[in-house]
């Protein structure tokens, strides 16, 4: 079989339940769910991190975040020291020292420029934005700066970001179909983060014109219902474009989100949402398909996180991790294709703000927050009720234990990290942030 092409796509702040095969009942993903009707959906797929720019470090380097100083912080716009160093491996520049094509259409949020970039660390072409979050329609980012580029160059294009996203993927497989290279395609939507404007919108956005983006005092269900819808039809036009090109079959197709849902997200049956270790803030959707490889229909109880697609992907490939640089996630290529069993897993979560540590250990997770520890076995009691710590102390001492134990080989916090919260002060002083 010949090494496959590949289209990551990464909503931003979408809830586990936010799809229909996951539960969502106000409206329906016809486009997502077929990704999973046609290979493997997990139910319990693991983002690296509560926030978005820290997990899309773990997808591209597949390694924990915290081992670089980028993962402790989020990338702020006009911020120039923070970002991914170009001379680190990626999934990209692996990929493309294989042979592979290698585009990114939409979001970045991995460092500015002139330092860091898109073009620096694999990917051929670029189109897409850079910070954190932009308006739907005028391309601003929170700072008030136009944030729309093809390569390093910065554009005005009119629409709908979303749409805009979605044409230029179709445009980047057909250019690919008619070359015949192998392509990575990253697909990275700013859908469904705010600010909360639907197709149709535009009123919202110039009403919000001059004032700060990041507001929590607007949008409605029906708004996010319409964002969501949105950007379903732009991945049916993906899928389609592989059909009508006759790609499909050997192209793998990703779809799984950055971390858990905001505030109109749907995280059922878990609580907690975004910026919390909780299970909602972490359980993302997670599905993939593959049909030359890939049996179509499963359901997998496989544990997975954001970081172990970089060894998947690479394995599917076949292409080695650089030697120097070894990743922290694992393969699962063998359990979507039905030669090994679903296996347990250890992994491993901080967050700076509230003093946030987490461990998920077979069905048990430690958790922490501020001063209040707590074990629970999530398999049970996914909405973490019920702290098992003294009625199963040796777990909970172990997993303590082993959560400082990996700790410790991680970068160390540091004081000024930036924490997404929802406090006027950081409102203020991290208006850039995603």
């Amino acid at each position: 079989m010949s090494p496959p092409n590949i289209v990551f796509i990464m909503a931003d702040d979408l809830g586990f339940a936010d799809v229909s095969c996951n539960g969502r009942r106000d409206y329906e993903t016809p486009n997502i769910d077929r990704i999973a009707q046609r290979g493997v959906r997990f139910t319990q797929g693991y983002a690296n991190s509560a926030v978005c720019s820290a997990t899309r470090l773990a997808l591209i380097t597949g390694r924990y975040q915290y081992r670089l100083p980028l993962g402790l912080e989020e990338p702020l716009a006009g911020k120039i020291d923070v970002g991914l160093p170009p001379e680190h491996p990626t999934l990209p520049s692996l990929l493309r020292a294989a042979g592979y094509g290698t585009t990114l259409i939409g979001k970045w949020h991995l460092g500015m420029l002139p330092s860091f970039g898109p073009s620096l660390s694999g990917y051929d072409h670029f189109w897409g934005i850079r910070s954190g979050a932009i308006d739907y329609y005028s391309h601003k980012n929170p700072r008030g700066e136009d944030d729309l580029w093809d390569g390093d160059t910065n554009i005005h294009q009119a629409g709908y970001v979303t749409d805009l996203l979605g044409d230029r993927a179709v445009g980047a497989i057909e250019g690919y179909a008619g070359s015949g290279q192998r392509f990575l395609l990253s697909l990275h939507f700013t859908a469904p983060h705010w600010p909360w404007e639907a197709p149709g919108d535009q009123a919202v956005s110039e009403r919000l014109s001059g004032t700060r983006l990041r507001h929590f005092d607007g949008g409605t269900q029906q708004t996010y219902a319409r964002m969501v819808r949105a950007m379903d039809l732009q991945i049916g036009r993906v899928l389609q474009t592989l059909d009508s090109h006759g790609l499909a079959d050997n192209t793998i197709v990703v779809f799984t989100s950055d971390n858990g849902g905001e505030r109109f997200s749907d995280t059922w049956p878990f609580t907690g949402i975004k910026t919390e270790l909780l299970e909602g803030g972490l359980r993302v959707p997670a599905m993939l398909c593959w049909p030359n490889a890939v049996a179509a229909g499963q359901v997998s109880e496989q544990v997975t996180m954001t970081m172990d697609w970089f060894p998947t992907l690479l394995e599917a490939a076949g292409v080695a991790p650089d030697p120097g640089h070894p990743p922290d996630g694992c393969s699962i290529l063998p359990v979507l294709t039905g030669t090994r069993a679903v296996s347990p897993r250890r992994l491993f979560w901080r967050y700076k703000t509230n003093a946030q540590r987490a461990a998920r250990d077979g069905d048990f997770k430690y958790l922490k927050i501020r001063e209040n520890t707590f074990l629970f076995n999530v398999a049970d009691d996914p909405r973490e009720r019920a702290n098992l710590k003294t009625v199963l102390p040796e777990v909970f001492a172990r997993m303590e234990i082993d959560w400082y134990a990996w700790n410790a080989t991680m970068l160390p916090e540091i004081p000024d990290s930036f924490g997404e919260t929802y406090s006027a002060a950081d409102l203020a002083d991290h208006i850039g942030a995603g």
